[in-house]
């Protein structure tokens, strides 16, 4: 082939040039590919070893399936090193070189593990079980976690990993719904902020618990009030203000005053927080809160400097450890006494509770939310994955494990609250609480009545702090990897810690409000409504379209080119049908049963619930903003045609690299005026390619590969 400019291989010491297929063997191989044969041979004087690497074969069989144009673009490809593969290179890469893959599967489930269990299991599942009928609750939440959790997770994990991107390039499956990934940005920050002064708290009474005497085991401190009552020292109990005959007997001094503050809820009211007596009244930055928040946006950022590379492997100890924790504490909580009886009060069904829609209604949502759906973290972790990953298998461990895991923490959390009702001789429910009140008021104070109680103490806020990270890193990673894909260049790719560190600086200056002595009211105000019904709204929109407007038979074959198998019948029947109803009635339920946020005793002023509905709505107010937007962009002549093209995929939706585009995502080129075959620029490298002419003659055409 004279005057063909050719790209030197690359090969380790001398090797013998491999036998060469003659043209009657490749007609005898392929005869289908009669058209083709020209350009084969062409190949052959290019890259002798095209055939015996087993390559070439393939590349005559996809001419077979899809035309000789495609046939073509494979040969340019396979000649290209962006496919970063060369003739002597015997294996197929299957990693994305630009985003980087998990190390292994291990660290992909692990992750998504630590991602899904958070501190939501410890501090609200429990709770909500012994409300909602005990072992009763327990039939609705594995049903919710059959027909919707498990579904769902599944959805999510399969639509990052067949793309390879974040939340946000994901919507080129249909771009007029690119604000969904929006919202989950919005969300995912709302809850980065908040959720990261929950870990600094934690932080904070980790550093505490280093000492003989945990400081909110007695009533003798500066900052008790004489309403203080502990259960330690009998002599501290009245602190002076109760009648001294009272001191002996502890049960009837708890009922006797209706006024009784625990310690511990006193040094978390009046000493960690300095609590404000209003919202609206920030008062002072809490100097040590602000410290362990930073502690905690460093410990975040060093773990995710390189991204999944690094949190990959921090998550081999922050999402086993607290298994370990969770099991001591659950060994010490089984052996005292009363344990028997906080369990009984967990787990002992009331059946007729299971009539009550509110009952559903609280599975569902526990499930949704718990399992972290919507919040585009799902589909960030997957978006790592090797595209033909087995995700239908990690929706499966990955959720079980999750809900197993709320189950297993309220064995635990319950066990202790028995041996303190136990202890004071009044009700488990008089004990009992959740949110921020039993992870820092009534479980620390149980915690006070152990043997060697810092020690017990120091375990449990590092098993929150290990629970709350796992989440934290998903979050910001969801959010960095969405900036990172969505800019696309080569320059933000390789500065990717620098936007990590960016992130993490925005996150730490907005979460200094929080550390004020208003910060608890502005934390729950963002638990409640930046993260409630929001979350539902995207879920159904991104279900919808999906299965409606991208269509559920293309989503099914999509599947089925990734994994080798097509998502099981019952998945199907539950993405149509099954888990968008779920999702409806969790919906509804969620705006029937509104109440207006309380904190204790504290109700929430008007102007402080509208800014609650209004970080609810900027998430959900994306998906129509971007709409329109899209559509006003979108070429056609009536709306009609633009909202047909602005629904239908973009040309770049499919995987996200060139050697898993086949089937309908093969790449293909126009024709060329001469009926010939051009190639499209892949490298800017030119090269002499041979092309075959519609008279069968080869001929030689400057191209770029």
């Amino acid at each position: 082939m004279s005057g063909t400019s050719t790209r030197a291989i690359p090969a380790e010491g001398p090797v013998p040039p491999p036998p060469q297929p003659t043209p009657s063997q490749l007609r005898d191989l392929f005869p289908e590919s009669l058209p083709l044969f020209p350009l084969a041979e062409s190949v052959l004087q290019v890259w002798p070893g095209a055939h015996n690497s087993g390559l070439l074969p393939q590349l005559m069989a996809q001419r077979v399936r899809h035309g000789s144009t495609n046939a073509f673009l494979m040969v340019a490809f396979l000649l290209s090193p962006q496919n970063g593969a060369v003739p002597s290179e015997a294996t197929k890469r299957d990693q994305n070189l630009k985003r980087g893959n998990w190390g292994n599967q291990i660290e992909f489930v692990l992750t998504s593990v630590g991602y899904a269990v958070g501190l939501g299991n410890v501090w609200r599942f429990p709770y909500l079980c012994y409300r909602n009928g005990g072992g009763a609750f327990m039939l609705p939440y594995f049903i919710m976690l059959i027909f919707c959790g498990i579904p769902l997770f599944f959805m999510e994990l399969s639509f990052g990993q067949f793309a390879s991107r974040g939340c946000l390039g994901v919507w080129k499956i249909s771009p007029m719904f690119k604000g969904v990934g929006y919202g989950m940005m919005v969300v995912s920050t709302y809850i980065g902020i908040y959720y990261n002064v929950v870990i600094c708290i934690a932080f904070y009474y980790f550093f505490s618990s280093m000492t003989h005497v945990l400081p909110w085991a007695y009533c003798n401190n500066p900052w008790n009030t004489p309403d203080c009552a502990g259960v330690l020292d009998a002599s501290n109990l009245t602190n002076g203000s109760q009648p001294a005959a009272l001191a002996g007997n502890l049960s009837h001094l708890l009922n006797y005053s209706l006024q009784r503050t625990s310690p511990s809820e006193e040094y978390w009211r009046l000493y960690v927080l300095k609590l404000s007596d209003d919202i609206g009244n920030f008062g002072e930055v809490r100097l040590p809160l602000l410290g362990c928040l930073g502690v905690s946006w460093v410990v975040v950022f060093l773990c995710l400097i390189r991204g999944v590379k690094s949190s990959g492997k921090v998550v081999y100890f922050t999402a086993t450890f607290p298994y370990v924790v969770l099991t001591i504490l659950f060994v010490r909580g089984v052996t005292l006494e009363g344990a028997f009886t906080g369990i009984t009060y967990y787990l002992t069904p009331q059946w007729d509770k299971i009539l009550e829609a509110k009952v559903w209604g609280d599975a569902a949502s526990q499930i949704f939310y718990s399992l972290g759906c919507a919040w585009g973290g799902l589909i960030t972790m997957a978006s790592y994955n090797k595209f033909h990953n087995n995700c239908y298998r990690d929706s499966i461990i990955i959720s079980i494990t999750n809900c197993a895991t709320s189950v297993y923490a309220g064995f635990v959390i319950f066990s202790i609250l028995g041996f303190m009702a136990s202890h004071l001789g009044v009700d488990v429910s008089r004990v009992a609480d959740h949110g921020p009140g039993l992870a820092f008021v009534a479980y620390p104070e149980a915690l006070t009545l152990l043997p060697v109680s810092p020690l017990w103490s120091l375990l449990f806020f590092f098993m929150l702090i290990l629970l709350g990270l796992g989440t934290q890193f998903c979050l910001l990673e969801t959010l960095v990897t969405a900036i990172v894909d969505e800019v696309g260049n080569e320059w933000i790719l390789q500065k990717k810690t620098y936007v990590t560190l960016g992130v993490a600086v925005a996150g730490f200056l907005l979460g200094i409000p929080l550390t004020s002595q208003a910060g608890i009211y502005w934390l729950l105000l963002m638990d409640n409504y930046a993260a409630s019904f929001s979350l539902v709204v995207i879920s159904c929109i991104m279900c919808v379209s999906i299965m409606y407007i991208y269509g559920h038979r293309n989503y099914f074959q999509d599947i089925q080119m990734m994994l080798g198998f097509p998502p099981p019948l019952f998945f199907q029947i539950c993405w149509r049908f099954v888990s968008p109803a779920i999702i409806f009635f969790i919906l509804v339920f969620t705006v029937i049963q509104y109440q207006p946020i309380t904190y204790n005793h504290y109700q929430y002023p008007g102007w402080a619930v509208a800014i609650g509905f209004l970080m609810a709505l900027s998430s959900v107010i994306c998906i129509p903003l971007y709409a329109l937007f899209q559509l006003c962009r979108t070429d056609g002549d009536t709306l009609l045609q633009r909202l047909k093209n602005a629904t239908k995929p973009s040309r770049d939706w499919g995987p996200a690299l060139l050697e898993h585009q086949t089937g309908r995502y093969a790449p293909t080129l126009p024709p060329s005026p001469e009926d010939g075959l051009e190639v499209q620029p892949l490298h800017p490298d030119k090269a002499q390619i041979p092309m075959v002419g519609s008279n069968g003659s080869s001929r030689l055409q400057d191209s770029r590969i």
